[in-house]
């Protein structure tokens, strides 16, 4: 990818830079020197202002053979239509002759073509045979993403010659009749060297072969002329990120500047400690709901692992001194005077069926009680735990260790 470039070349700098012949002027009285001069037409370089950032939208010279018409602006002379190699002061951003005439211009958007498709789209296949052209350049910016932020890095050829990209035009005419020439650069994948910095590059012909192969030699393959750029002469350097903005503009533009080591973020080092696992998930943030599942898990974990200790020590002891051995360490004592006042009820005084009533009642408290005694002693957890049994009903004898009132009354 190509969005920003610096471009301060003169005319007769980039005819050399294309191969197009020069001339020197001879110079004044005052014993200076001559001045170069491109020996081909130019065409509208007027508009064009050197700047150590330029983007798409603006003008810049661009070396083309192409059809003088008469009333073109350059050096020569009207006559029979002929091709010649011109530098014309073409806009950045291609604009097909097809847009709508009175339709809003948007330079941004074709300011690149990729090689790999330019047979495939309508707006660049038709410009491979007739419309190629060469764009010249000191260097290019190109940004590196280092998480939200990007740095920006100056690339250059070391010896200070100019790179000259690959490019395609159009003319395209509004409502009024007036010809607007643009172009767009070719991109291809990066080369081996700038392949950690971005995947695209421009295509760059880096001799006077290439230059004339991509020009002149429409017969050959464009897969043999777009290739990634190989050459070591081709450097980089970190420079200031205000060049962002299309407005900074000067020698600031491509002053090297010095990268401060930057932290790096917590994120890295989840993802070093996944690696190590053999793991390449990366790591997410754990939500409340999970937090509580993981402690919930946790805890149950605890609640089995004493559960299976509870276990254990319930089988070390006998089977048959579960309840037993829990009523007798805390026996329980009924005192007569809690249900009934005995020593002033005579048994002929009461009826048959007070007695039954009195009877069955009595055995409903003895046998609530009863098991009252047993939970109270599940709670004390001086014996292990177990199901509650209940006695069998039936009046009680003197060999459960605990009188009956039954037996009180039968001793009356």
């Amino acid at each position: 990818m190509c969005g920003r470039a610096r471009c301060t070349l003169s005319p007769a700098q980039a005819a050399r830079a294309f191969g197009f012949p020069s001339t020197t002027t001879v110079g004044g009285a005052g014993g200076g020197g001559g001045e170069d001069a491109p020996a081909v037409p130019t065409l509208h370089m007027d508009r064009f202002r050197p700047s150590y950032n330029v983007s798409p939208g603006a003008y810049l010279p661009v070396g083309a053979v192409r059809a003088r018409a008469p009333g073109d602006d350059g050096d020569g002379g009207g006559g029979a239509e002929e091709h010649v190699p011109v530098i014309q002061c073409m806009k950045w951003g291609l604009v097909p002759s097809f847009t709508g005439k009175n339709e809003k211009l948007d330079h941004f958007r074709m300011f690149n073509a990729r090689s790999e498709s330019i047979k495939e789209k309508a707006s660049f296949r038709r410009l491979i045979p007739k419309n190629r052209c060469l764009v010249a350049v000191e260097g290019f910016f190109e940004w590196k993403k280092d998480g939200s932020k990007k740095q920006p890095y100056y690339i250059y050829f070391q010896d200070q010659r100019p790179l000259v990209f690959a490019a395609l035009f159009d003319t395209w005419k509004n409502s009024e009749g007036e010809s607007l020439h643009t172009f767009t650069i070719l991109t291809t994948r990066s080369s081996t060297s700038l392949g950690w910095l971005h995947d695209r590059m421009p295509v760059i012909l880096g001799n006077k072969d290439s230059v004339n192969a991509w020009l002149h030699n429409s017969s050959l393959k464009l897969e043999e002329i777009t290739v990634p750029y190989e050459g070591a002469d081709l450097v980089w350097y970190p420079v200031t990120t205000a060049m962002g903005k299309p407005s900074f503009n000067g020698p600031e533009c491509i002053k090297e500047v010095q990268i401060r080591p930057s932290e790096k973020p917590i994120s890295e080092f989840f993802m070093k400690k996944s690696a190590a696992h053999g793991q390449s998930v990366k790591p997410d943030k754990t939500s409340p709901e999970v937090a509580e599942t993981q402690a919930f898990r946790t805890a149950k974990e605890d609640c089995e692992l004493g559960e299976n200790q509870l276990d254990k020590t319930d089988k070390q002891q006998p089977a048959e001194k579960e309840c037993s051995s829990a009523v007798k360490d805390e026996p329980v004592t009924l005192e007569p005077q809690t249900f009934y006042t005995a020593h002033n009820i005579k048994r002929e005084d009461v009826p048959e069926s007070n007695q039954k009533q009195d009877t069955s009642g009595i055995k409903r408290k003895i046998q609530d009680t009863e098991v009252k005694a047993e939970t109270k002693t599940e709670n004390t957890g001086r014996s292990p735990v177990g199901p509650v049994k209940r006695k069998e009903k039936g009046p009680k004898t003197a060999s459960d260790g605990q009188a009956s009132l039954l037996s009180f009354f039968a001793k009356k």
